[in-house]
């Protein structure tokens, strides 16, 4: 059985990693660099509905290689965190964040060799911010 404990060292043990990624036609691709200490789910009602799991990565640590202009943008209620969608093929591969706008909440999901095992999930309440 794998307990929290175990979970919590590994994760601080990691090292700072690049990984590429992608929407799902390739038109937007990107690389970021992380130790993933922690993933994130969100329940705001943008979150809720496209079930990411997340990690944060600082602005300087975010590079879009390719798709600036495969990208379409949705903003709601304070229209400070901005959304990203590949208008192609619809996947959400990034968001700037709300509360830390020079943090990016990536999509690991769209993340090649990204493995969420033994990585904390935190589950954010973004659905009672004001």
């Amino acid at each position: 059985m794998y307990s929290i404990l175990n979970s919590e060292k590994r994760c601080c043990r990691m090292k700072e990693k690049e990984y590429h990624g992608s929407c799902h036609c390739g038109s937007v691709q990107f690389n970021i660099v992380t130790d993933a200490l922690e993933l994130t789910t969100c329940d705001c009602s943008i979150c809720i509905r496209k079930n990411a799991l997340m990690v944060k990565v600082h602005e300087s640590k975010f590079q879009l290689i390719k798709g600036e202009e495969s990208l379409t943008e949705y903003q709601f209620h304070t229209k400070t965190a901005q959304h990203f969608f590949c208008k192609s093929c619809g996947i959400y591969p990034f968001h700037r964040k709300r509360v830390s706008p020079d943090f990016f909440g990536i999509n690991v999901y769209c993340l090649e060799g990204f493995s969420t095992d033994g990585i904390p999930v935190r589950a954010t309440i973004g659905a009672g911010m004001a």
